[in-house]
């Protein structure tokens, strides 16, 4: 998804009565110590009933009808999402079915809830100014991976591989294979072989795929680049590449899931 105009989008949103817009900010987080419980059903729960009863007592009923038809749509999505939990959720939602914005996402919010004619943005603003769309490329000689991250979630994940028999680069698919040239413990002829003639094409190699990580950063909109791994091999990469880089982290993270990958890094 594409913030910048998702933001855009809700700063215009203006919905007369009966219709209206939900925005919930809702802690998720079962590492809260004030979420042990799953406190966050409790303070959902809390708020639909206030905001059903305030309803009732204003006597506006098709306002009434709208947000239970509403609140049935957010209490099941919320049954989806409980599946797997991130930190947190933000949501947006209208009543007339035009607006619908559902993130979860890995940063801490301040559980709030609104029912009004426009969706609140300011803890929105301030987490995606704090956590901008990212790209991370670790890098560890042949292997390259790509992990993109949005408020601290996890966006989509690309790997490419040197093919040392046509010496180019291609895109990974199924699970990853251990390195052919690896033994099964320490040093081997082989392994020094494949390492004196990385060595040797590193620089041509990396400068071959950086333009297809600046079109990946250009079209996916990265505001903020980490190149992680061995420090001669990033910089190699950074020498070579046009976008800006945020900053090189000189760690071995290639074999780490990508959650953790993007805590180690972007949080």
């Amino acid at each position: 998804m594409d913030l910048n105009k998702e933001l855009q989008k809700l700063e215009q949103v203006q919905m007369p009565k009966p219709e209206r817009v939900l925005t919930m900010y809702l802690n998720t987080d079962l590492a809260d110590p004030e979420q042990q419980g799953g406190e966050y059903k409790i303070h959902l729960k809390n708020a639909m009933n206030n905001f059903e009863n305030y309803l009732q007592e204003s006597g506006d009923k098709d306002e009434l009808k709208n947000f239970r038809a509403l609140r049935d749509d957010v209490e099941k999505y919320m049954q989806r999402y409980e599946q797997d939990l991130s930190k947190s959720i933000i949501l947006f939602a209208s009543t007339d079915g035009s607006i619908w914005t559902a993130l979860p996402v890995q940063l801490p919010v301040k559980s709030e809830f609104h029912w009004e004619e426009s969706p609140v943005l300011d803890q929105f603003k301030e987490l995606k100014k704090q956590s901008p769309k990212t790209g991370i490329i670790l890098v560890q000689q042949q292997n390259v991976k790509i992990v993109e991250a949005q408020l601290g979630a996890l966006e989509g994940t690309k790997e490419y591989e040197l093919d040392l028999d046509v010496e180019d680069w291609r895109e990974k698919v199924g699970p990853h294979q251990a390195n052919p040239s690896m033994g099964s413990g320490g040093k081997s002829p082989q392994k020094d072989l494949f390492d004196d003639k990385f060595k040797a094409h590193q620089h041509r190699w990396y400068k071959s795929l950086a333009p297809t990580l600046d079109k990946m950063a250009k079209d996916h909109g990265w505001e903020t680049i980490y190149l992680v791994g061995d420090k001669e091999e990033a910089e190699d990469i950074q020498s070579h590449m046009n976008k800006p880089i945020h900053e090189v982290v000189n760690k071995n993270l290639l074999q780490y899931e990508e959650h953790k990958v993007i805590e180690e890094v972007a949080l």
